[in-house]
C-alpha cells in the first residue's frame, strides 16, 4: 500500500521561542501532523534568561532540541539569525521536504519566500498580530489563537461528558482578525474553479482558497471543516456527488428564469404578428371587389 504523501512528508520544525509563548506547543505540533512528520525539531532562545523558562518542560514532552543562542548585544536578536542559518543549512541537506517556521517576526519574511523558491513548502504559524508581509510569504499561514482555541474546546468537550460548552464570554473565543471577505473569496474561488456546469468540488475550492489567501481557514470563521462552511453560506449550495462534495453558486439558478424571460417578448412579437396578417387580408378583399 502506497504511503500517505501527508504523512511522509518530513518538516523541519524552527521555533523563535523569543517571539511565541511555550502553551502553544502541543497545539502546533500536532497541527503540522496533518501536513507531515516533524522530523526536525528546534527551539532557538537565549536559555540562560528567566524568560524562556517556561519551555523547558514543553521542550522535554516534545523532544525538542534546544539551540542556544546568545543575546551578545543588546536590541539585537541572534536568535533570528541562529534559526536563518540552520534553516538554510537544511535546504541544501535536502532531508526535509517542507519548513514550520513559528514566529510572528516578519525578519522571517525573506526566509520564507527563499525556501519556497527552491521548492519547499513553508507554513507560517503565528499570532494574529503577524505583519502580513509574512502572511503572505508562506504557502499557508495558521493563526495559534485558533489553535490554542480548538484545544480549549476539545478539552472542554472532554471534560462535560462529550457535549460542546458554551463559551462564558466573547474573549474566551477570540477570533483573530481576518481581512478576508469571506463571500468574496468563495465566490471567486468557485468562478476560478468551476466547471461549465458550474459546479466545483470541494477539495480544488480548498486548494485555490489556499492559494490566494495564505491565511484562509474555516475556523477563523467558526468551523472547523470548509465542507461545514460551505454548507451555511446562503449564496452557496452543494451535493455530493460520487462521493465528492461539490459546491456552485446559488444565483446560477437564475440560467432557467432567464430564458424564460427570453422566450416572453417572442410570444408577444408574434401575438403582434397576427393583426398585420389580418389586415392584409382586408385590402386583397376591398381590391378584388372593386373589379368590374
Amino acid at each position: 500500500m502506497d504511503a500517505d504523501p501527508r504523512t511522509s512528508t518530513r518538516i523541519a520544525v524552527l521555533i523563535d521561542c523569543d517571539n511565541v509563548s511555550s502553551k502553544h506547543t502541543a497545539a502546533v505540533l500536532e497541527e503540522l501532523a496533518k501536513y507531515g512528520t516533524p522530523t526536525v525539531k528546534r527551539a532557538y532562545g537565549d536559555w540562560t534568561t528567566t524568560q524562556l523558562g517556561g519551555w523547558k518542560g514543553e521542550l522535554q514532552r516534545n523532544a525538542i532540541q534546544p539551540v542556544q543562542q546568545f543575546a551578545y548585544t543588546v536590541g539585537k536578536n541572534s536568535t533570528d539569525s541562529a534559526l536563518i542559518i540552520d534553516a538554510m543549512d537544511l535546504l541544501w541537506q535536502g532531508h526535509v521536504e517542507a519548513f514550520a517556521l513559528v514566529s510572528s517576526d516578519s525578519d522571517f519574511t525573506r526566509l520564507a519566500t527563499r525556501l519556497r523558491e527552491s521548492g519547499k513548502r513553508v507554513y507560517g504559524l503565528g499570532m494574529r498580530k503577524t505583519p502580513e508581509s509574512l502572511r503572505r510569504a508562506v504557502d499557508q499561514f495558521i493563526y495559534l489563537e485558533l489553535l490554542q482555541e480548538q484545544s480549549r474546546d476539545e478539552t472542554d468537550r472532554v471534560e462535560s461528558g462529550g457535549r460542546a460548552s458554551t463559551p462564558t464570554s466573547a474573549d474566551d473565543h477570540e477570533a483573530p482578525e481576518t481581512s478576508i471577505n469571506l463571500q468574496s473569496a468563495l465566490t471567486k474561488a468557485i468562478n476560478a474553479t468551476s466547471g461549465d456546469d458550474g459546479w466545483s468540488t470541494l477539495g480544488t475550492l480548498g486548494q485555490h482558497l489556499s492559494r490566494a489567501h495564505a491565511d484562509f481557514d474555516p475556523r477563523a470563521f467558526g468551523h472547523q471543516k470548509l465542507s461545514t462552511l460551505v454548507e451555511e453560506q446562503p449564496y452557496l449550495e452543494t451535493r455530493n456527488e460520487s462521493s465528492m462534495i461539490q459546491v456552485r453558486l446559488r444565483t446560477r439558478r437564475g440560467g432557467a428564469s432567464t430564458s424564460k424571460k427570453t422566450a416572453e417578448p417572442a410570444k408577444s412579437t408574434a401575438k403582434k404578428s397576427t393583426p398585420r396578417t389580418t389586415t392584409a387580408k382586408k385590402k386583397t378583399t376591398v381590391k378584388t371587389s372593386g373589379k368590374p
